[in-house]
């Protein structure tokens, strides 16, 4: 079995007795000598053994009190196991995936105390790795002392259950994970709501009793009918809990509604600006947020943690040229974004589809870049789609080149130049690069304008003020009918004051 493991030597220990066990009693079942195996038997083990992941990052151990409840399972984790299947992709790849998994449990608040995967055709449709490794995957939880086994990936309600009774632990899937995580983070009352729709909307088909039955009967008695008014079992608590999910999703629902009437009003007023409107989306912890900084010294929340942001932040800033724009960060995405929290932000990500351009913001150290790029257009290319509209124009911004793979930027370069995709490569940190994407910003702003000269009278001071405040003055000359100003403008603008145009180029 090809196996390595950062835990402690007797927890090492007692997981390697555990294997060797099930090694033997699997061989001497089928009468063979443990001394001379096969090839082909040592092929069959290295497909379904588990394996163990290293991880270079040293998780945070954070004492947190445990809560269960069944309508909101507000998770608290504490030690935790991970487990994934290999369906496609190569080891490394697979392997990555893992450590993402373990930076979302520690963002979460648990110490991952083993990171374990099986490479498989697809996952079981009753277990998700199957009852022979959840007899193995049991006694590593029982040699461990584990509080949690989190799977890398979307458990069925049955899927859970089995898990949970087979396990004798608690078992969350990747999206309970990252739901746990935007309840932690969410600050402002819209995001807040937005994450308990998405938790109530996910746990509705999921609620069951922790460790136990919750169909308990509110009424009749056993061998009878109960008489008037007890005929029948009566509601189950089962039937309670999902009847209060209803409730409160209702009550989410409407919040949510007359915050989007806000919303809208906001967006109108931002609409009918000439301000140039930049969206800013990524996947998490690409750096979005540090672009921000870098482009407008605007303060804005910057942590080494996944989804560190979740309510977007709107900053204004000026270009080189003395052009204003506006800069919206928005919620950074991830592999396997839940479905729920898609439905849940798509208000908040209207921002993207009503920009006039989109920064893609690429972590440019991380192993397999080219994969969030694709993470990130699948989500973008959902919310269009449901929203029926159409991305803005987009510049790829790989960040992080100061910590990044020369090899893994080269590569980069290559894709970027083959596919005709604009990228800019820069640093938020250092500030490299930083002045050459607002070139880029501003050439794409220029194909937004038009080239006017206009002679606006004395007495139109408000109109100097404006081209001024939202142009690009090229020359401007004080003549004796009034100001004659050779300007790039907003094209909405030129046509506003299209009496004082001269010339158009």
């Amino acid at each position: 079995m090809n196996s390595k493991s950062t835990t402690p030597d007797s927890h090492e220990a007692l997981l390697d007795e555990a294997f060797r066990h099930n090694a033997r009693t699997r061989n001497e079942t089928a009468g063979t000598d443990l001394s001379t195996p096969t090839q082909g038997a040592l092929d069959l083990e290295e497909r379904n053994s588990f394996r163990r992941v290293n991880t270079t990052t040293e998780l945070r151990n954070e004492d947190r009190e445990d809560i269960y409840e069944v309508e909101y399972r507000k998770l608290r984790l504490e030690r935790v196991i991970l487990v994934g299947a290999w369906t496609e992709g190569s080891t490394a790849e697979m392997e990555a995936n893992m450590r993402e998994l373990a930076a979302l449990t520690e963002t979460a608040g648990a110490e991952v105390i083993d990171m374990l995967y099986q490479k498989r055709d697809k996952p079981d449709p009753g277990t998700y790795i199957g009852s022979g490794k959840v007899k193995e995957l049991r006694e590593i939880v029982d040699a461990s002392g584990v509080d949690t086994v989190v799977f890398d990936g979307e458990l069925s309600p049955g899927q859970m259950v089995a898990l949970e009774e087979a396990l004798n632990s608690k078992v969350i899937d990747r999206t309970m994970l990252i739901l746990d995580i935007f309840a932690q983070h969410a600050k402002s009352k819209e995001g807040k709501a937005q994450v308990s729709l998405a938790q109530m909307e996910y746990l509705y088909t999921r609620t069951r009793g922790w460790g136990g039955n919750l169909s308990r009967q509110a009424g009749g008695r056993a061998g009878s009918n109960g008489g008037v008014g007890l005929r029948g079992p009566g509601e189950t608590r089962i039937e309670a809990d999902r009847r209060r999910l209803r409730s409160e999703m209702a009550k989410l629902r409407h919040q949510l509604a007359d915050m989007e009437t806000v919303r809208q009003i906001k967006r109108a007023k931002r609409q009918s600006s000439t301000t140039p409107k930049i969206a800013i989306a990524g996947y998490t912890n690409a750096g979005k947020s540090s672009l921000i900084n870098a482009m407008t010294d605007a303060g804005v929340l910057v942590e080494d943690a996944l989804f560190a942001t979740l309510d977007p932040s709107t900053r204004r800033a000026t270009l080189a040229d003395g052009r204003n724009v506006v800069l919206t960060d928005t919620v950074g995405f991830v592999r396997h974004l839940p479905t729920q929290l898609v439905e849940a932000f798509k208000s908040t990500l209207e921002e993207v589809s009503n920009a006039d351009l989109l920064l893609h913001v690429v972590d440019g150290a991380d192993e397999f870049p080219l994969k969030q790029i694709a993470a990130v257009s699948e989500v973008l290319a959902e919310i269009t789609r449901d929203q029926d509209s159409e991305l803005p124009p987009e510049i790829v911004v790989v960040n992080k080149i100061d910590s990044a793979d020369p090899v893994v930027l080269a590569e980069l370069r290559h894709v970027f130049d083959a596919t005709g995709r604009e990228a800019v490569f820069v640093s938020a940190l250092t500030g490299e690069g930083i002045a050459e994407l607002e070139g880029k910003i501003e050439m794409f702003l220029n194909t937004l304008d038009e080239h006017v000269v206009m002679l606006i009278p004395y007495t139109r001071g408000d109109v100097v003020s404006l081209v001024h405040e939202h142009g690009t003055i090229r020359s401007e000359e004080y003549e004796t009918d009034g100001t004659r100003i050779d300007v790039r403008l907003p094209r909405v603008l030129a046509r506003q004051y299209d009496e004082f145009v001269q010339q158009v180029y």
